[in-house]
C-alpha cells in the first residue's frame, strides 16, 4: 500500500511518525518548501510551545473558537496527556509552565523535530522536498498526485496536512476533489495603531482586560506594546476569537483596556480617596500605587497632564476623571494587523461537517484525510493549534493502516 503525505509540517510529520513500519508499505512525505517543520522551530519563540496542561476534554475544547464538535471526538482518542506521553517514551521530557504552557525540558524546539524525525527515520518514511501540488485526480479507488515539478505519484491512502492557506484560490487543487471550504481569514495577529504615541513605548507588558468596542469580544492577560501597536496573548486571543468579524470590518475598529484588569470605578474611586487621606503629601508621578510598568504610569501621567509636583491630595477632579477613565477605559483606534508568516494560523479550511471525526477521512470520498490546520479548526495560544495537529495527526496516521 502507498500512502501519500502532503506537508512536512507539524501534522504531516507526526502522522508519518505514527504508521508502523511495514515491508509491503510505501509512506512518502511530500513538502513543497525545502524543510520540514518549520513552524515547529519557530513557535514558542524558538522553545516549541509542544501542548497545554489543560486535561479535561470540556476545558480543553472550549480553547478552539472553530472546531469544538469534531475536537469533542477527537480529544477523546489523543489528547495532551497522550502528546506528553508519546515525547517522554522517547526520551523527550515535557514540562510545564505557571500559565500550563508545555515546552520540552530542553527549551529548545529542535528537540521536538529531532525526537519526530527520528521515528519517521525509523519507520522509513520517506521525504521528498520541493514538490508542489498541482492537482489531484482519483484513479478508481486511488489517488494520482501531479506536482509543479509535472511529477506524479499513485497513492492508495492520502493525507492532506499542509496547514492553513491565507487566500481561497491557494485550496483550488482541494476544492477539486470536490471538497468544500469555509473562506479563510487570519486568526492570531496583532493590532496596529499606526504613529499612536503609545508605541513609543515598546518593549512594555502590563496585564489587561482587552474588549473591541461594539462586540462581546473580550481577553485577559499581558499585552505587550510593540513599535506597531498591541500584541501578547490578551490581543491573540482576542484576534482569535473574533477573527471572521474583524476581517469584516477590513481591520480598521476601536477596543477599550482596563489596564487594571476587572476593575470597577467604585472600586478605584475609593483607592483613590485612600490615596487622597493616606498618602495625599506622595507625588503622582513618584506614587504609582496599581503596579503598572513605571513607563506606561508616566505616559498616562503625562498624556492626562498631571505635572510632576502634583500631589494625590491635590489631584483635581477633572484629572481624576481622566485618570479613572484611562485605567478602566482607555480607548484605541486600530487600523490594521500585522502577522507573522512564520507563526501564521488561519481561520477556515475544510469544513468539519466533511471529515469523520474518528479517522479524519473525508465523507466525500474515500482514502482522503486531512489534518491540522488545513480543516477549519483554530485554538488560542498557548499550544492547543500544535495539540490539534498532533491529535489529527495521529488519528489519521491510525485509520489509514487498518485494512
Amino acid at each position: 500500500m502507498k500512502i501519500a503525505i502532503i506537508g512536512a509540517g507539524a501534522a504531516g510529520c507526526f502522522a508519518a511518525a505514527n504508521i508502523p513500519y511495514h515491508s509491503d508499505n510505501e509512506v512518502v512525505v511530500f513538502e513543497k518548501s525545502a524543510r520540514a517543520m518549520q513552524k515547529i522551530k519557530v513557535s514558542g519563540g524558538g522553545r516549541c510551545n509542544v501542548t497545554h496542561a489543560c486535561f479535561e476534554v470540556n476545558e480543553l475544547i472550549e480553547k478552539y473558537p472553530r472546531g469544538k464538535q469534531l475536537l469533542r471526538k477527537t480529544f477523546h482518542q489523543f489528547g495532551p496527556k497522550d502528546t506528553i506521553e508519546w515525547f517522554e517514551q522517547r526520551g523527550v521530557k515535557i514540562k510545564e509552565e505557571a500559565d500550563g504552557r508545555m515546552f520540552p525540558i530542553s527549551n529548545d524546539s529542535q528537540t521536538i523535530i529531532d525526537c519526530i524525525w527520528a521515528e519517521m527515520m525509523r519507520q522509513k518514511v520517506k521525504v521528498n522536498f520541493n514538490k508542489g501540488v498541482l492537482k489531484i485526480e482519483s484513479k478508481g479507488a486511488q489517488h494520482l498526485i501531479h506536482f509543479a515539478d509535472k511529477s506524479t505519484y499513485l497513492a492508495d491512502k492520502l493525507l492532506i496536512a499542509t496547514g492553513g492557506f491565507p487566500k481561497l484560490e491557494q485550496y483550488h487543487w482541494i476544492e477539486s476533489l470536490p471538497q468544500k471550504i469555509e473562506r479563510p481569514v487570519p486568526s492570531l495577529f496583532t493590532f496596529n495603531l499606526p504613529k499612536h504615541p503609545i508605541t513609543e513605548l515598546m518593549g512594555v507588558v502590563a496585564e489587561a482586560t482587552v474588549k473591541i468596542a461594539g462586540t462581546k469580544f473580550k481577553e485577559q492577560g499581558p499585552l505587550l506594546i510593540t513599535h506597531w501597536g498591541f500584541s501578547g496573548p490578551a490581543i491573540l486571543r482576542c484576534s482569535a476569537w473574533a477573527a471572521r468579524v474583524l476581517s469584516e470590518k477590513n481591520y480598521h475598529f476601536n477596543i477599550s483596556i482596563n489596564w487594571l484588569k476587572e476593575a470597577k470605578d467604585n472600586d478605584l474611586k475609593e483607592q483613590i480617596n485612600s490615596l487622597r487621606q493616606y498618602e495625599g503629601k506622595q507625588q503622582l508621578h513618584h506614587k504609582n500605587p496599581f503596579g503598572l510598568p513605571k513607563r506606561l504610569w508616566e505616559y498616562f501621567m503625562q498624556r492626562i497632564g498631571i505635572s510632576e509636583n502634583t500631589r494625590w491630595g491635590d489631584l483635581p477632579a477633572t484629572q481624576q476623571n481622566k485618570l479613572i477613565e484611562t485605567l478602566l477605559r482607555d480607548t484605541y483606534e486600530v487600523k490594521g494587523k500585522t502577522t507573522f508568516k512564520e507563526e501564521f494560523v488561519t481561520c477556515g479550511g475544510v469544513q468539519l461537517k466533511d471529515i469523520d471525526p474518528q479517522t479524519m477521512e473525508s465523507r466525500n470520498q474515500k482514502g482522503i484525510y486531512y489534518a491540522g490546520e488545513i480543516t477549519d479548526v483554530d485554538g488560542i495560544t498557548g499550544g492547543f493549534n500544535f495539540q490539534n495537529a498532533w491529535t489529527s495527526a495521529w488519528i489519521a496516521a491510525k485509520a489509514m493502516v487498518i485494512v
